[in-house]
C-alpha cells in the first residue's frame, strides 16, 4: 500500500503538526481567560489525540514492514 518513504515522510509531518498544536494548547491556556477559548482547546486537543493516533499506526506499521523485511 504505502512504502517505507511514504510513511517516514507522513510520520515527519504528523510530529510537526503535533507540535504546533501543542504550542497552540499552550498559548491558549497561558491567556488571560483561557475558559473564552474553551472550544478551540477543545478541538486542538482533540486533534492532538487524532495525530496522535494515526503517529501511533504509522509507526506501528513501520515496525511491522523492518520486521517481516
Amino acid at each position: 500500500m504505502y512504502d517505507v518513504d511514504e510513511l517516514l515522510e507522513a510520520k515527519r509531518q504528523i510530529d510537526s503538526t503535533l507540535h504546533k498544536i501543542r504550542e497552540v494548547v499552550k498559548t491558549f491556556e497561558a491567556k488571560e481567560n483561557p475558559s473564552r477559548y474553551k472550544s478551540q482547546l477543545t478541538l486542538a486537543k482533540r486533534r492532538l489525540k487524532a495525530f496522535g493516533i494515526a503517529n501511533q499506526l504509522i509507526e506501528d506499521k513501520l515496525v511491522e514492514m523492518e520486521n517481516n523485511g
